[in-house]
Order: structure tokens, then sequence, then C-alpha cells
């Protein structure tokens, strides 16, 4: 299979219109150039809620993707992720609040938001008896883009996401990994402004995904638009995205990046990796008191199986970290530890969504009582 490629996608000019302010879905879709009046949050919501009965899909959502940006929804299946998606693009009504989607409100003109926005689906289907190229060539005749355009448009893309070599088989043939690339290329045709997708990498090998996950990073680099990836799948979201918005039971409990998550629903404790050399039982007992002497080091845990494995040393209040390290240098220069790294150790995405789920079920159910 072949690699996505990494030569940028030129932008293209636009489609015809007046290009007034009034209209924003008229605009040319230029390269973000001074004086661009294009929104720098091209997703924004506040408010958002969706119910279906007594059911609250979705509760008060408050959420802004900057362009330029990878935003990971993180969150377990029926946590409310796909409902949010479905009311960004204009395919379900909220209950209350509003959404803004490049500037314009998804309810009222859902068609001008769906010729700016490109969306891959967590199960996209294809026309099976159709090429990867015909497939797309039918997505730009729907999007009226003049031919020579799209056949300019679609070959890029193709090349883009690494299908050149079989564009022109019938899709039936592909992979489930070249159908998911086939999708980014399908929404990538129309030049779109943000790019949502919805469990992009389900079922696919581990090869395929990263090489999905590094034409994400692609995209942002070289288009500066936004993307929206929404999945249950931690260490992926972790990899890839800028910012990580947490959702549970229809609520985004937490949002920001990995240090602000971390942050936020850590405990305080920050954690350290020191390489140690010693000889043997005495010398380990000696790095011990050195580093338990240190202070703002509340745990210091030695290596499990080889002295070669790193101690790990637990600081608290976390905001300590750096002066520990420090700490720990002078103290190895001073007693003459045979110190051989030192860095700090970030906490997992999944240490941090499961307190994050915690504490916000512990606050729901003191709400209720």
């Amino acid at each position: 299979m072949t690699a996505p490629s990494t030569r940028p996608i030129r932008k293209r000019v636009g489609r015809k219109g007046s290009g007034s302010d009034t209209d924003p879905g008229s605009r040319p879709r230029h390269a973000r150039t001074e004086g661009d009046d294009r929104p720098r949050a091209p997703i924004r919501t506040r408010g958002l809620t969706k119910r279906y009965g007594e059911l609250v899909a979705v509760d008060h959502l408050d959420l802004e993707v900057q362009a330029g940006e990878i935003f990971g929804l993180l969150g377990q299946n029926g946590a409310g992720k796909t409902t949010t998606i479905l009311m960004l693009l204009g395919l379900t009504e909220p209950s209350d609040g509003q959404a803004r989607v490049v500037g314009l409100d998804p309810a009222r003109r859902p068609l001008e938001v769906k010729r700016r926005v490109g969306y891959l689906p967590d199960s996209v289907g294809f026309y099976s008896d159709l090429s990867g190229r015909e497939n797309l060539r039918y997505t730009a005749e729907l999007n009226r883009i003049p031919r020579e355009l799209a056949e300019t448009t679609i070959d890029e893309v193709i090349e883009q996401v690494g299908l050149s070599a079989r564009a022109d088989d019938a899709t039936d043939t592909y992979s489930r990994g070249m159908l998911q690339r086939l999708g980014i290329a399908d929404a990538l045709v129309k030049d779109p402004d943000v790019l949502i997708l919805d469990e992009p990498t389900t079922a696919i090998d581990p090869l395929g995904v990263t090489e999905i996950l590094e034409l994400l990073r692609t995209l942002v680099r070289d288009r500066g638009m936004a993307i929206l990836l929404s999945s249950h799948l931690l260490n992926q979201v972790q990899s890839v995205c800028d910012r990580i918005g947490i959702f549970a039971a229809g609520r985004l409990i937490g949002q920001g990046t990995m240090t602000e998550l971390a942050h936020r629903f850590g405990e305080d404790t920050a954690h350290i990796e020191a390489g140690v050399q010693t000889d043997d039982a005495a010398g380990a007992e000696r790095v011990r008191e050195v580093l338990k002497a240190i202070p703002g080091v509340v745990e210091v845990k030695a290596p499990r199986r080889s002295t070669t494995d790193p101690w790990v040393i637990g600081v608290k209040p976390a905001s300590d970290e750096t002066r520990v390290r420090r700490s720990i240098l002078a103290a190895a220069a001073s007693t003459g530890l045979d110190l051989t790294s030192v860095r700090p150790v970030a906490p997992s995405l999944e240490e941090i969504y499961r307190r994050a789920v915690e504490k916000a079920a512990h606050g729901h159910a003191r709400d209720v009582r």
C-alpha cells in the first residue's frame, strides 16, 4: 500500500460567489492571509444541548476548535460525541444553545456549512462498483466544482492520501484502511476549512492508523485547517491532538492540552525518572536515602527488574517538579551518585481520563443527593 504523500495540496481559488462579508458561505477560499476575516475558531458552541425526551444526549456544551489545530473529542460510545457532530453539521437541530461553524449557524444554513466542512463518518460508504477516482468525481459534481478544476484537485488529494496506485480500482476491492483514506480524500475534494472525523481509525491495522494520523498532521501544517477528531481510543488521541476534550454522559468535563488536563485532574503529584548506577544493595539503599532527603520528594521507587532501569520519584506538589529535578542533579554531584539521566514523566491520557470521569461522577452524585 502506498504511503501518504507529504507534498502539500495547493489551496484552491474558490467557487463563484460575491465574496461579500454578509455571505461568508460564498467567499473565495484562499489560504489565510493578512486581513482574512474567516473565524479564528471555526467551530464554536455555547450551551449546545440535545434532548431526546428525558434523555440529555448533549448537555450545555461550550466548545471552541481553533484554526490550525487538531482537537480530540474523547469519550466512550454513547457519550454524546456523534450527536455533537450531527448538530455541528446541521443534520439534527439542537434543543437549546447555539453553534457556529465557519461563522455559520448549522441549524439555519446547513447546506453552506456542508460546503465548507469535510466530514468522515465512522462508517464510510462509497459506490462499490465505481473506482475511487469515480467516487471522488461524483462528490465534485455534487459540489458543483468545474470539471477541469475537479480533475486537478482529485489527482492531488489521491496522491496526498496515498491511493495513487489503486485510484482506478473498484472500491469493493479496498481494505478498511484504504476506504478511510478515500473518505478523507472525499472530504478534501471541496477544499474545506474544517475537517470533522468520527472514529476515523476504528478497525484499521496499526500501520494504517499511523499513516492516517500522520496525514492529519500534514493537513493541519500545510492547510492551516481545523480538525475535530472524535474517538474513544486514548493512545491515538494523545499521539496526534493538540488539545483534548473529555466527554462523559453528554457533558464536556474537561478540555485543554495534556499538561493542562494533567494539572486539573492529576493528584497534584508529579513523577521523575532518574537513572542511577549501583553495584549492590548497599548502594541502592544509599541512593534511596539521598533521593528521599530532597524537599518535595514524597515517594521513591527502586528499579523493579534491573539496576539499569530508572528510579521513579514522586514529587508533591506537582509544581515543584522542576526544582526537584535540579535538586537531584545537585545531590548527585555533592554525594557522588552515578547519575546517568533525569527526566519528567508525563501522565498518560488513560490515567487522566479515568480521574476526570471519576471526579465528574462523584460531583454528579453529590448534586443528586
